[in-house]
């Protein structure tokens, strides 16, 4: 009897497993579409590096990615370092499938 409940124990767990499985979801088009400019953005940071880039620049893009790439663009590229990595990232993000209207470089008219 021991094993005939070990075997119904392990069948419920098999079937919860797989019921959790079937109801993960693919991720949404803006998921895939951020997923994918965060992962061009560490690779863009990791060749050229932080020199040139202020902590403005760098924390108002943080808060774009934190924010799932949802945020109203407000990132002001101002020193040449920051306009050639904003450059590059509006090239990623066209090469990855977004428009390159998706990054999040704008700056406001004072």
């Amino acid at each position: 009897m021991g094993r005939s409940i070990t075997a119904s124990v392990v069948l419920v767990w098999m079937l919860v497993g797989l019921n959790v499985g079937a109801c993960a979801q693919e991720p949404s088009w803006p998921e895939v579409k951020c997923a994918r400019y965060k992962k061009a953005w560490s690779e863009a940071l990791s060749r050229m590096g932080k020199t040139g880039l202020g902590h403005e620049f760098l924390d108002r893009h943080e808060f774009f990615l934190a924010s799932g790439c949802a945020t109203q663009a407000d990132v002001c590229p101002r020193s040449t370092e920051e306009l050639a990595l904003a450059n590059m990232m509006v090239v990623a993000a066209m090469n990855a499938g977004t428009a390159s209207t998706f990054p999040p470089f704008a700056c406001k008219k004072r």
